[in-house]
C-alpha cells in the first residue's frame, strides 16, 4: 500500500503541482475505523482495504483533497459554525473544485452537482437548513467521539503558514492555478479579485448574529444543556437599479443570477428592489426561497438622489444599498447613514460609499 501512495503522490506532483507539493507535507496513517479516508487539516488516514481497491487517480484525488482541507484549515472562515458540518461543507466545494481539474474522484465521497461553483458558506447554510434535529444529534455525538479519539492537538505538530504562503505565492507568481482556485483563496488576489468573491464578503460582513435562549443551541441538547444559540439578524438589503437606458441588460442578468445564489447563504433577508431612472419607477420587496427578477422599467435621465430619499422615508431601517448603476448621474449631497455599495461596468469616483467593479 505504501508504494502505492508513494506513487500516487509522485504523479500529484507532476500533474498537479500544487496539491501535490502540499500533500508532500501530510503525516500519513491508517485507521480501519474508517469506511474510506478523511483529513482533519495535518492528518490523512484512511482503511487500508478502501484505498487498495481504489486506482492510483483515485488516491490522487484522495490526496488533493486532504491537502486543500490542509491548506484551508487555517482560514477563520468558521466563525459560529458547528466544526462538523462545516467540515462536510468545505468538503463539498473541495471536491467539486478537484473534478473540474480532471481528478477522479473514487467512490463514496462528498460530491453532489448541485454544490457546484457554491462557496462553502453556501454549501453550510443549505445543508443545515436540511437536517433534521435527530441527525443532528447523531453527527454531533460521531464528531465528538472522533475528537476523544485523536491526538490532542498540543501533540501534533501545527500547520505550517510560511510553508503554505511560500507555496501559494509561488503558484500565483508562475500562473499554474489549479480551476476554480481563486474561489478558496480570495485574499491571495485582491487586486484581481472577481466581483462574485468581493459581494459575498461585503455581505457578509453586515450579516450579525444575535443570541436567543428558544430554541436552545442543537449542539449541547445531547449533553443536557440547554445553551443559547445564535439567531441570525434580519439582513435587510435595498438593492437600486438604475434602469435609465444606459445599462447592460447581459450584465444585469448576470449579476442577479450570481445575487441570488450568495443570498442563499443567508439564513434571513428582506430584499427591496428598486428600479429608477430619475424617478423611483417600481419598488418590490423578496424573502429567503423567491426568486429575485427584474423588469428594466424606465428608459430616462439618471439622478440618484430620489433613490436615497426615498429609502430615508419608505425604508427607514436599511442598513445597506447596494446600487447598480454607470455611476453617471445626479449624486446626493449627504452621505446617508446606511452603508452603500455602487456596483458598476467600470469604476469611477462617488462621493461616499465602495465601489465594485463588474469586471
Amino acid at each position: 500500500m505504501k508504494d502505492k501512495l508513494e506513487q500516487a503522490k509522485a504523479k500529484l506532483m507532476l500533474e498537479h503541482p500544487y496539491f501535490g507539493s502540499i500533500a508532500s507535507a501530510l503525516d500519513i496513517k491508517t485507521n480501519d475505523d474508517l469506511e474510506s479516508f478523511s483529513s482533519d487539516g495535518n492528518l490523512f488516514e484512511y482503511n487500508d482495504e478502501y484505498l487498495a481497491d481504489l486506482s492510483v487517480q483515485e488516491i490522487e484525488f484522495a490526496l488533493a483533497n486532504s491537502a486543500m482541507h490542509y491548506a484551508l484549515s487555517h482560514k477563520n472562515r468558521i466563525n459560529q459554525r458547528d466544526d462538523w458540518l462545516w467540515q462536510l461543507a468545505t468538503d463539498y466545494s473541495i471536491n467539486s473544485m478537484l473534478v473540474k481539474n480532471d481528478m477522479f474522484p473514487p467512490e463514496r465521497i462528498n460530491l453532489q452537482a448541485r454544490f457546484d461553483d457554491m462557496y462553502a458558506e453556501e454549501i453550510y447554510a443549505i445543508l443545515e437548513s436540511e437536517i433534521d434535529e435527530k441527525e443532528y444529534t447523531e453527527q454531533e455525538e460521531k464528531f465528538q467521539q472522533s475528537k476523544k479519539e485523536q491526538v490532542s492537538q498540543d501533540d501534533k505538530e501545527s500547520i505550517d503558514e510560511e510553508f503554505l504562503n511560500q507555496i501559494n505565492q509561488k503558484i500565483k507568481e508562475q500562473g499554474e492555478l489549479p480551476k476554480d482556485f481563486k474561489r478558496h483563496f480570495p485574499e491571495l488576489f485582491m487586486d484581481t479579485i472577481d466581483w462574485r468573491s468581493e459581494l459575498h464578503r461585503y455581505l457578509n460582513v453586515h450579516a450579525k448574529e444575535d443570541y436567543q435562549f428558544f430554541p436552545p443551541n442543537k449542539k449541547y441538547i445531547h449533553q443536557g444543556f440547554a445553551l443559547p444559540s445564535l439567531k441570525s439578524e434580519l439582513l435587510k438589503i435595498v438593492v437600486a437599479i438604475d434602469t435609465s437606458g444606459s445599462i447592460d441588460t447581459d450584465l444585469l442578468a448576470t449579476f442577479f443570477s450570481h445575487f441570488q445564489s450568495i443570498m442563499e447563504s443567508f439564513k434571513s433577508y428582506e430584499i427591496d428592489l428598486i428600479e429608477c431612472d430619475a424617478k423611483i419607477q417600481e419598488h418590490r420587496v423578496f424573502y429567503p426561497g423567491e426568486m429575485i427578477e427584474y423588469k428594466a422599467v424606465g428608459g430616462g435621465g439618471t439622478d440618484f438622489r430620489p433613490l436615497f430619499e426615498y429609502v430615508d422615508i419608505e425604508i427607514p431601517d436599511a442598513k445597506i444599498v447596494i446600487y447598480f448603476t454607470d455611476g453617471f448621474g445626479t449624486f446626493p449631497q449627504f452621505t446617508p447613514i446606511y452603508d452603500t455599495l455602487w456596483v458598476m461596468p467600470e469604476e469611477i469616483k462617488v462621493p461616499f460609499g465602495e465601489v465594485l467593479e463588474l469586471s
